[in-house]
């Protein structure tokens, strides 16, 4: 008897990330500062601390005079290729994938490029503050079709710039309130593909109704010009009531589509924008508070940076096979979920 033995199927391509940096400015600017200078410049009367206890944000990082997005992302780049022990050159693709960038055209990967020294090809993600998670997951997909071998994905965040810090009156003061929240930094991933896990699960979900409920509306066809423009605003708490309105509903795809509960996660990366968010955050998914990196009280709102920094902060104690779970939560309005597993 013959028995015809099927081809074996060939291994699955996945891609993974196999090293991660983050690069924070020198400058510390507290919330008491903040609000002093608000005050002075202003002349409004607030209460005492009423940054702080609003936002639970003690202190965030500021870039200087002369440091940009470029600069951020260039100084996180290079760490992670260090770390990845790679050169410039070895990189294919270059993803500068953030909410906010040097200049309105050409991209900001090219000015990256310029400083790294490679020939990679260049090209800008942005989608608020899931730039970066969007950044990664092009990447992902790239190498996975076989158009890239490695890729190094960076974001550089300089929020700060949007800050009003001259509020003429309580409504503007109001309307500005979430700049008083961010912070700047920047991160690194290096992509390759991987023999065993990666990137396992990828999930979005879009409410784009809700587009102009907060940004910085400026530099575009609509606003060329004008510095009114170039200010965040935004009503918060309305952002708030949308990403509770949808958000747990990703999260509960994920865990129905992947088999995988809280406990399985060694670590679960939130978009931070204030502490009273993260615990409402916690409170309507059930999130185990103990697997959360927490660092809105001491850096802010860190805009697309705030998962590459608090991954740095925990990759180095990762071992082969912990999970890891983003998730984004960006003005738009969307939500983003992934699921990563370290090779």
């Amino acid at each position: 008897m013959h028995i015809d033995h099927a081809a074996p199927e060939p291994p699955r391509r996945r891609a993974g990330i196999t090293a991660v940096a983050s690069f924070l400015p020198g400058r510390e600017v507290t919330s008491r500062q903040m609000q002093e200078r608000l005050t002075a410049a202003s002349g409004l009367s607030l209460p005492t601390r009423v940054l702080e206890r609003v936002t639970g944000i003690a202190s965030r990082r500021v870039a200087a005079e002369g440091e940009y997005a470029s600069t951020l992302a260039v100084g996180a780049a290079r760490a992670a290729l260090q770390r990845a022990g790679l050169a410039p050159q070895d990189m294919d693709l270059l993803v500068f994938a953030s909410a906010t960038r040097d200049v309105v055209e050409p991209a900001t990967a090219h000015i990256v490029q310029a400083e790294l020294g490679s020939r990679a090809h260049a090209l800008d993600v942005t989608n608020a503050c899931n730039s970066f998670v969007n950044g990664i997951d092009a990447a992902r997909a790239m190498i996975l079709a076989g158009r890239a071998r490695r890729a190094l994905v960076v974001t550089g965040e300089t929020p700060s710039r949007a800050v009003r810090h001259t509020p003429v009156g309580l409504d503007q003061f109001r309307d500005g309130f979430a700049g008083y929240t961010f912070g700047d930094a920047g991160a690194a991933v290096v992509l390759e593909a991987v023999d065993r896990g990666g990137i396992v699960d990828v999930d979005t979900e879009t409410h784009s109704e809700h587009w102009s409920v907060g940004g910085i509306f400026g530099g575009g066809s609509r606003h060329p010009r004008g510095d009114e423009h170039t200010y965040f605003h935004g009503d918060g708490s309305e952002l708030r009531e949308v990403f509770e309105k949808v958000g747990t509903s990703v999260l509960d795809r994920m865990r129905q589509r992947t088999g995988l509960a809280w406990e399985d996660f060694r670590h679960i990366l939130v978009h931070q924008v204030t502490m009273p968010y993260l615990e409402r955050f916690v409170e309507l998914t059930g999130v185990p508070r103990d697997r959360l990196v927490v660092t809105v009280p001491e850096l802010g709102n860190m805009a697309s940076a705030t998962l590459g920094v608090q991954l740095d902060r925990v990759h180095e104690g990762l071992r082969t096979g912990d999970r890891v779970l983003f998730v984004g939560l960006g003005g738009g309005v969307s939500i983003m979920t992934m699921v990563w597993e370290k090779a």
